[in-house]
């Protein structure tokens, strides 16, 4: 229904921000990681995630579209609600969360207020299984030289690209990100942000 909100940033609060369009003010509950990019008084852009239900009309707004990704894949893990995932992405950067699924580090998931070790293990297990199904088969490992990688360093490759896939980047984007990268040599952590660089400029 909505795709972002551009207009003068009215109100901030404790995970919520009032964008103010045309004179009306909308209310987007969001993550200290937006509310940190926002400034009262001057224009700011969320992009929106609308939740209705039976009783429930509530509108989210991220600063990034990685956020707003990110947001909507933790929804999508069973028991996972809207305020956890707010929670879990106000403790740390949508890389952050995708390279915790990778590397399976309950701890970063467990920092977030209210996410026990048993929702962090099924975040981390569901995610994890869906990320490996989105990239599986569909990308290039071989450093745009036309021979398959060795299968020790596709591995580390794949695993790069399932990071990447959780903040919404396709297959195709992430298969040129990665070609080229000396994935022999460097660490999971550098091969990621080594390919968000290249996706960003």
């Amino acid at each position: 229904m909505f795709y972002y909100l551009d207009g003068t940033v009215a109100e901030l609060l404790a995970n919520l921000a009032v964008i103010d369009c045309g004179g009306v003010g909308y209310a987007c509950a969001t993550t200290s990681q937006t509310l940190s990019q926002l400034k009262k008084g001057e224009r700011g852009r969320l992009y929106t995630y609308l939740n209705v239900g039976e009783s429930v009309f509530d509108l989210y707004g991220f600063a990034t579209q990685k956020e707003l990704n990110s947001f909507k894949m933790l929804l999508g893990v069973s028991g996972v609600g809207p305020k956890a995932a707010l929670a879990i992405l106000s403790v740390g950067t949508p890389e952050t969360l995708a390279m915790a699924i990778v590397t399976g580090d309950e701890k970063t998931l467990t920092a977030a207020p209210g996410i026990g070790k048993k929702i962090a293990q099924r975040i981390i297990l569901e995610l994890k299984d869906k990320m490996a199904k989105e990239t599986a088969g569909g990308l290039d490992f071989s450093g745009g030289k036309g021979t398959p990688a060795a299968p020790i360093f596709s591995n580390k490759a794949t695993e790069a690209a399932q990071a990447l896939a959780v903040l919404g980047y396709s297959t195709q984007e992430v298969s040129e990100a990665l070609k080229g990268l000396d994935v022999q040599n460097l660490s999971l952590e550098e091969i990621i942000r080594q390919s968000l660089k290249r996706m960003v400029k």
